[in-house]
């Protein structure tokens, strides 16, 4: 069977095959998250400098941790890092584990009132007894950088200016930069959240014309109730595939149109066969590079851009802080 497969991949008569078959070994575009958000914290530092020189004061970020989670901390501690790397004053707040919604509230409208901050960060998850949406909402929109606030949400979803969500705006940096074509394309999103599958959604489909330079995508929501046959069906069709939906390997390269782009947002902490812990995403990277014409590693794609845009937002919402000091 072997002899008689190469007999005929080598017959000029089945130069169709052999079109098809050298697709398929093609390796992706590995698109590097580590060196486009380098880029951007490069621009942010920039544009902070120029924003001191015109006499205005230094942006500021608070960032609240509460408990002792210890991939919470290295969250925090990134950015952090990001922050003096750019030129942001930056401030971490420790929170006890057994501190109350009521006071986690009132500190954060002390933050909201306090002109000399205008950034405000709360490290997700938080431990129980703490209502994540609430203490979320608690924050100014104004001074909301991870854009999580129903108003900024709200904002993005009539396509107006405004705080736009760290790692949905991530995605379409990492897509635009990339230079991936997208207008009038498919694009097909599994993950529903309110911080990151909606908000990415919402960037891909957009009118390009509006004020959130969205891409004028034909978007397909998908979850992971979704029924395997079905979401294939839908993958298939995707020119951009954005997987976010935290189920690692949930995507192979049977469900990926050749030639697409796939962001692979999902992050999960697993064992593997010796034993130890590493971070894996919702894609199968080792089989769908094959497949496709652009894929993001796990770690180093989404997630550093996600640090980077946040201190991107802090200065915007600096440079839009109606009561700096």
């Amino acid at each position: 069977m072997l002899r008689r497969w190469v007999v005929s991949f080598i017959n000029p008569s089945h130069t169709n095959r052999t079109f098809h078959t050298s697709k398929l070994l093609r390796t992706a575009q590995i698109i590097d998250g580590k060196k486009i958000a380098g880029d951007i914290l490069n621009e942010v530092k920039q544009s902070v400098e120029s924003w001191v020189q015109a006499g205005n004061r230094r942006p500021k970020l608070v960032a609240i941790l509460v408990g002792h989670n210890p991939a919470s901390k290295t969250y925090v501690s990134n950015k952090v890092k990001a922050a003096k790397s750019v030129g942001i004053d930056s401030e971490t707040i420790l929170c006890s584990t057994d501190i109350t919604q009521v006071s986690l509230v009132e500190r954060i409208q002390s933050y909201n009132t306090d002109p000399s901050i205008d950034g405000i960060l709360v490290q997700l998850p938080l431990p129980k007894g703490l209502d994540e949406k609430k203490i979320c909402h608690s924050i100014s929109p104004s001074k909301d950088v991870d854009g999580f606030h129903s108003e900024n949400i709200g904002n993005l979803s009539s396509d107006k200016s405004g705080i736009i969500p760290a790692t949905a705006l991530g995605v379409r940096e990492l897509i635009v930069r990339t230079k991936i074509d997208t207008f009038g394309k498919n694009a097909v999103v599994i993950g529903r959240s309110k911080h990151v599958g909606l908000p990415i959604a919402l960037l891909l489909h957009a009118d390009g014309n509006g004020e959130t330079g969205a891409l004028d995508m034909t978007t397909t929501i998908c979850h992971r109730h979704t029924s395997h046959m079905d979401l294939q069906k839908f993958t298939l069709l995707a020119d951009v595939l954005v997987a976010a939906a935290g189920v690692p390997g949930l995507i192979t390269k049977e469900m990926v149109k050749p030639g697409a782009c796939v962001i692979d947002v999902g992050i999960t902490r697993v064992k593997d066969a010796q034993g130890k812990f590493k971070l894996t995403g919702d894609v199968d990277f080792n089989g769908v590079k094959e497949i496709a014409g652009f894929i993001t590693p796990v770690p180093g794609g989404v997630g550093p851009m996600t640090v980077a845009i946040l201190m991107k937002n802090t200065l915007f919402a600096a440079q839009h802080n109606p009561k700096r000091t």
